[in-house]
């Protein structure tokens, strides 16, 4: 088999994996594209981009029988194979994100030495997981964090920490972000993390089959949650937080009970110090009965021992230990902060800032940031440590039932209303100045304008960090009939999905902009809008058959709103997901059919500004599905039509880009000289650009171009 004779079916099927995997950033799009196209020449027709260890395996062994029959083949199959221009997931990130424990921990010797029983387990095969588990305010969180600093010394390749509990079921992390926030720790840059939940998983294990590190799991609500993030590697231990035991795991089970009465005087007398002890002697058996052995309710009761008695004026009757905590201190509030306390918890907020509560509440900024910091230290609220705030489950039922209470069902509703109003107006602003050349749909972007950020890249930041609030506030929006509000705020994340991926994260307030958009607004400008976003992100995501039922759905309302550049992005949108399941004549078609509804814009209509730029871009797509279908010269023609419009408009990225187009044809038909003058314009071109990953790619082709070293 001449150049391929070290290889073998399972390294193909192993290479075709490694490939598919790397479709999270343009090189790796490129890469599967070529990919396809050598498949396609190989075997005389378009084969179906594989999904699965089966097609994989499949679609290399058309591979391999090709390469045994044609030396030119081979020599092909052996230069895509040699990894030139794909990148890598270089990881040799340390990771160090375990919380600090409490200042006094009291007890416990009896899980500890269970949690040091199950690390030091000799490797059998099977992985080292243990579950903590216990009700709210019974201190597993804490026992996870005293642990971990403990035996740091036993994992000196780092620990990995995620709180998995989200604002709702909604917005608590899904595996795939989790792994993604992992990946990114471990040193995996951002666009080297595998699209797919799978390929994260297949990366995630292998960086850690030859390390000793801790992966503490908090706040787990399912085995289903969490067993992704598992790994059989020896020198790994898994410690998962929850509220009971996980149905379905197989783990250590650890139960966390109440503390003692002589522990729980120990660690109220390291709290509140000797003396607070002496003079509130006659109340502490009241104080400890209704703490109940909670860690949490005996913190928050240690400061008031020595001023006064705990509990008076509180619900007849006994209550859960961390209820009758906040309710003890929310009777100790001043009547505006108590209010917004309340009102703060009306949604399940992930987290919130001084600005989104001074908007719910009606009040300064300044005046929420004292409240804030109130809540905080009477442990109705934690700190996140970053300006940002966030409620104890037990706490904000507490919260959301005083507000009910004493706010009445149109005071809650006022306040849900400015807390999405505030959202809304803020993700347009920060949308706009992230993405200002794009068109827009919402009203409010012309009556708002761009936010003041210093960059795009800021107005990015910004929207990822309330992201999590955002999905919350379409969710809020939609359950009060806001439909339009709805469409608006979706609208907003175009710019997040498109520069800071989050697909997973957003795709719940994705999917609720097309389910509003299907129901109350069909055959629109806006369904259409709304059906293309959702589609994009499930692309992203690879989940194919989705998208491509949300593109054909945009492209129908689009053409039913007689809009026609919506209905050629819809179009020209799905003849890219065709390309990446290499069905290049499909592909093709899709884009023809777009170009001929651009045709319909005349030079005052909707949209004419964009078509000289929407057709440039269609000149390069109908290149590349040309190259897969190996008809070079068409490609080559068309690739040359949208350089030269690039090059007018001054346009270095796409110009770089249509440029490695034309050296990647060059390269098919083995002609390396011409190929490398368009590799070394690409590289000049992209030289002050943030494109490292690009650089690299080309670096690969420039190698593909130079003589074979004996």
């Amino acid at each position: 088999m001449g150049a391929v004779d070290p290889l073998s079916l399972s390294m193909v099927t192993a290479f075709l994996g490694a490939a598919g995997a790397g479709m999270a950033n343009e090189a790796g799009k490129r890469a599967w594209e070529t990919v396809g196209g050598l498949v396609a020449r190989a075997v005389g027709r378009e084969v179906s981009a594989p999904v699965g260890q089966a097609e994989r395996e499949s679609v290399a062994g058309l591979l391999m029988a090709e390469a045994m029959r044609s030396p030119e083949q081979a020599r092909a199959l052996a230069a895509v194979m040699s990894g030139k221009g794909a990148g890598g997931a270089a990881a040799h990130g340390v990771p160090r994100l375990l919380p600090a424990s409490a200042r006094f921990f009291t007890d416990r010797k009896g899980p500890l030495t269970l949690l040091d029983r199950e690390a030091e387990r000799k490797p059998d095969g099977l992985p080292k997981v243990a579950v903590l588990h216990g009700p709210s305010g019974i201190g597993t969180s804490a026992l996870a964090f005293h642990w971990g600093g403990l035996a740091a010394g036993r994992f000196p390749d780092g620990t990995l920490y995620a709180d998995l509990r989200g604002g709702s079921a909604s917005t608590a992390p899904t595996a795939a972000t989790v792994l993604r926030h992992f990946l990114l720790r471990l040193g995996v840059p951002a666009e080297y993390v595998p699209p797919a939940l799978e390929d994260r998983v297949d990366l995630f294990r292998s960086l850690l089959s030859n390390r000793r590190l801790l992966v503490v799991l908090d706040h787990a609500q399912s085995a289903a949650q969490i067993k992704p993030l598992i790994t059989a590697a020896p020198g790994v231990f898994t410690l998962i937080v929850a509220r009971r035991p996980l149905t379905g795991l197989d783990a250590v089970t650890i139960p966390v009970g109440p503390l003692s009465d002589k522990d729980a005087k120990r660690l109220l007398a390291d709290l509140a110090g000797r003396p607070a002890m002496v003079t509130a002697r006659a109340a502490l058996p009241s104080v400890l009965e209704r703490c109940a052995g909670s860690p949490f309710a005996l913190r928050a009761a240690a400061p008031y021992l020595a001023t006064g008695p705990i509990g008076n004026g509180s619900p007849a009757g006994p209550l859960p230990p961390v209820r009758a905590a906040a309710e003890d201190a929310y009777r100790r509030l001043g009547a505006e902060t108590a209010r917004i306390y309340r009102l703060g918890s009306l949604c399940p907020w992930p987290s919130l800032n001084a600005a989104a509560v001074a908007a719910m509440a009606e009040v300064q900024e300044a005046e929420a940031e004292s409240a804030l910091a109130e809540l905080v230290e009477l442990q109705l609220l934690e700190s996140t440590g970053d300006g940002r705030y966030r409620y104890r489950p037990a706490v904000r039922a507490h919260a959301e039932e005083a507000a009910a209470r004493e706010d009445g069902l149109a005071g809650c509703a006022a306040t849900v209303a400015r807390a999405v109003d505030w959202y809304l107006h803020f993700a347009v602003r920060a949308d706009y100045a992230a993405l200002k050349e794009r068109w827009h749909l919402g009203p409010l972007y012309a009556e708002l304008g761009p936010g003041p950020y210093e960059d795009e890249g800021a107005a990015v930041a910004a929207l990822v960090a309330e992201s999590g609030n955002l999905v919350e506030a379409v969710l809020a929006a939609e359950e009060f009939g806001r439909f339009d509000t709805v469409c608006q705020l979706v609208e907003a994340l175009w710019a997040v999905q498109l520069k800071a991926g989050c697909h997973d994260a957003l795709l719940p307030a994705l999917r609720a902009g097309a389910r509003t958009a299907g129901r109350h607004c069909p055959g629109t400008r806006t369904a259409g809008r709304m059906h293309t976003q959702l589609a994009f992100a499930l692309m992203e995501l690879r989940q194919d058959e989705e998208a491509e039922r949300e593109l054909l759905t945009a492209a129908d309302d689009e053409a039913r709103a007689g809009h026609a550049r919506g209905r050629a992005t819809a179009v020209e949108s799905l003849g890219l997901l065709r390309l990446r399941q290499w069905r290049f004549r499909s592909a093709l078609e899709c884009f023809e059919e777009a170009d001929r509804l651009l045709d319909g814009i005349g030079p005052a209509g909707d949209g004419a500004a964009d078509v000289p730029r929407a057709r440039a871009l269609l000149h390069r797509h109908r290149g590349r599905a040309l190259r897969g279908l190996g008809r070079f010269e068409e490609s080559e023609q068309r690739l040359t039509t949208a350089r030269e419009f690039f090059r007018g408009s001054g346009e270095r990225y796409n110009t770089a880009r249509v440029l490695t187009d034309l050296a990647e044809l060059h390269l098919d038909v083995v002609d390396h000289v011409g190929a490398l003058p368009l590799i070394d314009e690409a590289v000049a071109l992209l030289s002050r650009e943030n494109a490292t990953i690009h650089l690299t790619y080309l670096a690969g082709l420039r190698a593909q171009c130079l003589p074979e070293q004996p």
